[in-house]
């Protein structure tokens, strides 16, 4: 990785915490530093996400966000040991990805990988998962607690369909019953457009 901006190094060496967007394409509207693995106009940071962000320190960041980006990266598990080891305690995580039964997850040949309601739920401890569904934690030992986890729907077409789309977002999100009944029994049926996944590390004092 290099660090291309002269002001992340700055601030890094004064202690200062750093919020990153990941795989962002170019400026971040809300003035967070950008990773990309393309030095494009606005990119403060050039990395390859499939590689350890070495450059970081521990706990040097506050906040992440990532969108429709870690469907296109191969080493996802330590791209998330990486995510968990450069957030500082009581961060913020905020993730974006195709939901697996949105069309468009398909059909882009560079995704790797999909997403489904409890993805993220594999690197929660076993007190934190859902009552709905206990799934494995045992593929990693780092640690997230999965704040939100929501199913977003397609709202753009027609107004009606955007309308749809919202109500959809609406009803089955108000909890983690109905997400997981729309996802067991409804998913192939009306396909969902998106995740948005919260998380914070979990760290041993």
């Amino acid at each position: 990785m290099r660090i291309i901006n002269a002001r992340v190094s700055d601030d890094l060496k004064s202690g200062k915490a750093l919020r990153l967007s990941l795989g962002a394409g170019g400026a971040d509207p809300d003035g967070r530093y950008c990773v990309d693995l393309l030095e494009l106009p606005g990119i403060d940071i050039v990395a390859d996400l499939n590689r350890p962000l070495d450059q970081l320190p521990d706990n040097c960041a506050t906040e992440i966000v990532t969108s429709h980006t870690l469907e296109h990266v191969q080493n996802f598990m330590p791209l998330m040991a990486e995510i968990h080891r450069i957030v500082a305690p009581g961060g913020r995580i905020s993730i974006v990805v195709p939901h697996f039964s949105s069309g468009l997850a398909y059909s882009d040949p560079t995704h790797v990988r999909f997403f489904g309601l409890y993805s993220m739920h594999y690197f929660a401890d076993s007190a934190d998962q859902p009552a709905t569904r206990s799934v494995p934690n045992f593929y990693s030992p780092i640690r997230f607690r999965v704040e939100r986890a929501d199913i977003v729907f397609y709202d753009w077409g027609t107004f009606v369909q955007r309308w749809f789309g919202k109500f959809m977002t609406r009803f089955w999100n108000k909890s983690m019953k109905r997400r997981h009944f729309y996802e067991s029994r409804l998913a192939y049926f009306y396909p969902a457009d998106e995740l948005h996944y919260v998380l914070t590390p979990v760290k041993s004092a």
